[in-house]
Protein backbone atom coordinates (compact mmCIF):
# COMPACT_ATOMS: atom_id res chain seq x y z
CA UNK A 1 0.00 0.00 0.00
CA UNK A 2 1.18 3.52 -0.74
CA UNK A 3 0.66 5.28 2.57
CA UNK A 4 1.08 8.87 1.39
CA UNK A 5 -1.76 9.39 -1.07
CA UNK A 6 -0.92 13.06 -1.58
CA UNK A 7 -3.56 14.55 0.68
CA UNK A 8 -4.32 14.93 4.36
CA UNK A 9 -6.70 12.35 5.85
CA UNK A 10 -6.38 9.93 2.95
CA UNK A 11 -4.53 7.32 5.06
CA UNK A 12 -4.00 7.08 8.79
CA UNK A 13 -1.75 4.42 10.31
CA UNK A 14 -1.97 2.95 13.78
CA UNK A 15 -0.08 0.54 15.98
CA UNK A 16 0.54 -0.28 19.63
CA UNK A 17 3.96 -0.22 21.25
CA UNK A 18 5.16 -1.43 24.63
CA UNK A 19 6.63 0.96 27.18
CA UNK A 20 7.32 0.69 30.88
CA UNK A 21 7.55 2.93 33.91
CA UNK A 22 8.16 2.50 37.62
CA UNK A 23 4.56 1.42 38.15
CA UNK A 24 4.60 -1.31 35.49
CA UNK A 25 3.89 -2.00 31.84
CA UNK A 26 2.26 0.56 29.58
CA UNK A 27 0.93 0.35 26.04
CA UNK A 28 0.81 3.30 23.66
CA UNK A 29 -1.48 3.45 20.64
CA UNK A 30 -1.23 6.31 18.16
CA UNK A 31 -3.02 7.39 15.00
CA UNK A 32 -0.82 9.23 12.46
CA UNK A 33 -1.79 10.95 9.22
CA UNK A 34 0.61 9.59 6.60
CA UNK A 35 0.61 12.71 4.42
CA UNK A 36 1.29 15.31 7.11
CA UNK A 37 2.96 12.92 9.60
CA UNK A 38 0.84 14.49 12.35
CA UNK A 39 -0.04 12.36 15.36
CA UNK A 40 -3.78 12.96 15.48
CA UNK A 41 -4.68 10.85 18.47
CA UNK A 42 -3.03 8.66 21.04
CA UNK A 43 -3.89 6.65 24.11
CA UNK A 44 -1.82 5.12 26.91
CA UNK A 45 -3.03 2.32 29.18
CA UNK A 46 -1.83 -0.58 31.30
CA UNK A 47 -3.60 -3.01 28.94
CA UNK A 48 -3.81 -3.82 25.23
CA UNK A 49 -7.58 -4.20 24.96
CA UNK A 50 -9.54 -2.76 22.05
CA UNK A 51 -10.52 0.24 24.20
CA UNK A 52 -6.91 1.45 23.92
CA UNK A 53 -7.24 1.73 20.13
CA UNK A 54 -10.78 3.09 20.32
CA UNK A 55 -9.60 5.96 22.55
CA UNK A 56 -6.83 6.88 20.09
CA UNK A 57 -9.24 6.74 17.13
CA UNK A 58 -11.81 8.85 18.97
CA UNK A 59 -9.12 11.45 19.75
CA UNK A 60 -8.08 11.57 16.07
CA UNK A 61 -11.68 11.92 14.91
CA UNK A 62 -12.18 14.74 17.43
CA UNK A 63 -9.10 16.60 16.09
CA UNK A 64 -10.62 16.40 12.60
CA UNK A 65 -14.03 17.55 13.91
CA UNK A 66 -15.61 14.29 12.75
CA UNK A 67 -14.85 14.95 9.08
CA UNK A 68 -13.12 11.64 8.41
CA UNK A 69 -15.53 9.65 6.25
CA UNK A 70 -13.55 7.75 3.64
CA UNK A 71 -10.24 7.96 5.49
CA UNK A 72 -8.34 4.66 5.41
CA UNK A 73 -7.19 3.43 8.84
CA UNK A 74 -4.28 1.05 8.24
CA UNK A 75 -2.91 -1.18 10.99
CA UNK A 76 -1.39 -4.58 11.55
CA UNK A 77 -3.52 -7.64 12.23
CA UNK A 78 -3.43 -7.36 16.01
CA UNK A 79 -6.56 -8.56 17.76
CA UNK A 80 -7.46 -5.03 18.81
CA UNK A 81 -7.60 -3.89 15.18
CA UNK A 82 -9.44 -6.96 13.85
CA UNK A 83 -12.08 -7.07 16.59
CA UNK A 84 -15.80 -6.67 16.01
CA UNK A 85 -15.82 -3.65 18.35
CA UNK A 86 -13.14 -1.93 16.30
CA UNK A 87 -15.01 -2.66 13.06
CA UNK A 88 -18.05 -1.01 14.61
CA UNK A 89 -16.05 2.08 15.72
CA UNK A 90 -14.63 2.47 12.21
CA UNK A 91 -18.06 2.07 10.66
CA UNK A 92 -19.57 4.70 12.98
CA UNK A 93 -16.90 7.21 11.93
CA UNK A 94 -16.88 6.25 8.25
CA UNK A 95 -13.29 5.00 8.44
CA UNK A 96 -12.23 2.30 5.96
CA UNK A 97 -10.14 -0.45 7.55
CA UNK A 98 -6.95 -1.73 5.95
CA UNK A 99 -4.52 -4.28 7.35
CA UNK A 100 -1.05 -5.41 6.47
CA UNK A 101 0.03 -8.98 5.87
CA UNK A 102 0.54 -11.14 8.94
CA UNK A 103 4.04 -10.84 10.39
CA UNK A 104 5.27 -8.27 7.86
CA UNK A 105 6.24 -5.18 9.88
CA UNK A 106 7.02 -3.01 6.86
CA UNK A 107 3.35 -3.28 5.85
CA UNK A 108 2.82 -0.72 8.61
CA UNK A 109 6.03 1.24 8.08
CA UNK A 110 4.57 4.64 9.00
CA UNK A 111 3.52 3.51 12.45
CA UNK A 112 6.77 1.61 13.02
CA UNK A 113 8.73 4.72 11.99
CA UNK A 114 6.80 6.76 14.55
CA UNK A 115 7.68 4.28 17.32
CA UNK A 116 11.35 4.40 16.38
CA UNK A 117 11.31 8.20 16.56
CA UNK A 118 9.40 8.36 19.86
CA UNK A 119 11.63 5.79 21.52
CA UNK A 120 15.01 7.04 20.26
CA UNK A 121 14.38 10.78 20.55
CA UNK A 122 12.41 10.77 23.79
CA UNK A 123 11.44 7.63 25.69
CA UNK A 124 14.89 6.03 26.02
CA UNK A 125 16.39 9.32 27.24
CA UNK A 126 14.15 9.58 30.32
CA UNK A 127 13.19 7.53 33.35
CA UNK A 128 9.49 7.49 34.17
CA UNK A 129 8.50 6.62 37.73
CA UNK A 130 4.71 6.73 37.36
CA UNK A 131 2.03 6.36 34.70
CA UNK A 132 1.15 10.03 35.25
CA UNK A 133 4.78 11.00 34.65
CA UNK A 134 4.92 8.88 31.49
CA UNK A 135 1.60 10.27 30.21
CA UNK A 136 2.67 13.89 30.79
CA UNK A 137 6.03 13.25 29.13
CA UNK A 138 4.45 11.65 26.07
CA UNK A 139 1.94 14.48 25.81
CA UNK A 140 4.79 17.02 25.79
CA UNK A 141 6.81 15.04 23.25
CA UNK A 142 3.86 14.52 20.89
CA UNK A 143 3.11 18.26 21.04
CA UNK A 144 6.76 18.90 20.15
CA UNK A 145 6.61 16.26 17.38
CA UNK A 146 3.52 17.85 15.84
CA UNK A 147 4.35 21.54 16.31
CA UNK A 148 8.15 21.83 16.20
CA UNK A 149 9.94 18.70 15.00
CA UNK A 150 11.06 19.11 11.43
CA UNK A 151 10.58 16.24 9.00
CA UNK A 152 12.78 15.78 5.96
CA UNK A 153 9.83 14.23 4.11
CA UNK A 154 7.88 17.48 4.67
CA UNK A 155 10.56 19.86 3.42
CA UNK A 156 12.01 20.37 6.90
CA UNK A 157 8.86 21.77 8.49
CA UNK A 158 6.66 20.41 11.27
CA UNK A 159 3.48 18.41 10.64
CA UNK A 160 1.29 21.29 11.85
CA UNK A 161 3.10 23.79 9.62
CA UNK A 162 2.75 21.35 6.72
CA UNK A 163 -1.00 21.07 7.28
CA UNK A 164 -1.35 24.86 7.46
CA UNK A 165 0.64 25.26 4.24
CA UNK A 166 -1.52 22.57 2.59
CA UNK A 167 -4.81 24.35 3.28
CA UNK A 168 -6.42 26.00 0.27
CA UNK A 169 -5.81 29.73 0.24
CA UNK A 170 -8.87 31.97 0.44
CA UNK A 171 -8.87 34.69 -2.16
CA UNK A 172 -9.70 38.17 -0.99
CA UNK A 173 -12.33 40.07 -2.92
Amino acid sequence: MVFDQGRIDAVWTSDITYLTCGEGDAFLCAIRDEHSRRVLGWSLADHMRTELVEAAVDAAVFIRAGNVAGTILHADRGGQFTSHDMAQVCSEHGLLRSMGATGICWDNAGAESLWSTVKHEYYKRHAFTTYANLTAGLDNYIRFYNHERRHSSLGMISPIDFEIASQPRQQSS
